[in-house]
């Protein structure tokens, strides 16, 4: 069992961070915290821009919970840390764009951890499923997000069967954004990062913000909050340099420098 549960690096603007947990890649309590710490510090971090969120090995993405030591111990309803299980789907005040690289094998809470991302790129050879039915348990979070991310009865067959699938069939469903062949997902997610991480970060903000808190309201009251300066992210987006720079360089027929303020 590795020391260090969690692998992070740092490239500019970009934080990649590896789960590292021999055989599988479950998540412990103890992973789950370190998690926690670590996308707490991206949240917080003005820096940094974008996360990547992959795995060691190629064939387990994550597979959840580590049933290992909650033989040994480890409460299913213990102490996860900040953000929950994973570190992220609980994650208060997250506006900044995360990446899922999936390698292998995507199930139970590893496919939640994977649903906690904005996008999701895949390897040829990922599965994904939600086992839990058959040993007697819920999807939590999965049973909460899934259908409101897929059609209804494609998730609820994943929840009420186990069912796995490929990552075609997620691909064609809208579970995940592109498939790429395993020994380019990670350059691929990079590049996409790189991407993102050259975008307006304030803009980032206000579009995660809108999204999350607008799921469950009605359009035109969604609107009225935005309208009347509601939203902290979207006031602090129109009361920034980074506004004015977009508006100049546009008309200055240039490439806009953001600096997140």
């Amino acid at each position: 069992m590795s020391d260090n549960p969690i692998k992070t690096h740092v490239d500019g603007h970009i934080l990649e961070v590896t789960l590292d947990r021999p055989k599988a890649n479950a998540i412990d309590l103890a992973t789950s915290r370190i998690m926690g710490e670590v996308f707490t510090q991206f949240r917080d971090d003005p820096d940094l821009r974008v996360a990547i969120v992959t795995a060691a090995g190629d064939k387990f993405f994550c597979p959840g919970w580590d049933l290992k030591a909650a033989a040994d111990g480890d409460a299913v309803d213990g102490d996860y840390g900040k953000g929950g299980f994973g570190g992220l789907q609980e994650l208060r005040g997250l506006n900044k764009p995360v990446i899922a690289a999936v390698n292998g094998i995507c199930c139970g809470g590893g496919l939640e951890l994977a649903l906690s991302a904005d996008i999701i790129l895949a390897a040829e050879h990922a599965t994904f499923a939600l086992p839990e039915i058959r040993s007697g348990t819920v999807a939590d979070a999965a049973s909460v997000k899934l259908p409101k991310r897929i059609p209804y009865h494609i998730a609820m067959e994943m929840l009420l069967t186990g069912r796995w699938i490929e990552a075609e069939e997620a691909a064609r469903w809208g579970l995940i954004n592109h498939i790429h062949p395993a020994d380019a997902l990670l350059n691929e997610a990079r590049k996409l990062a790189a991407t993102l991480a050259s975008g307006p970060p304030l803009v980032y903000a206000a579009i995660k913000e809108i999204v999350r808190e607008a799921e469950d309201m009605k359009f035109q009251d969604a609107m009225n909050r935005i309208t009347k300066s509601q939203f902290a992210t979207v006031e602090t987006l129109y009361r920034s340099e980074d506004q004015l720079e977009g508006a100049r360089a546009f008309a200055e027929k240039r490439d806009p420098v953001w600096k997140g303020r």
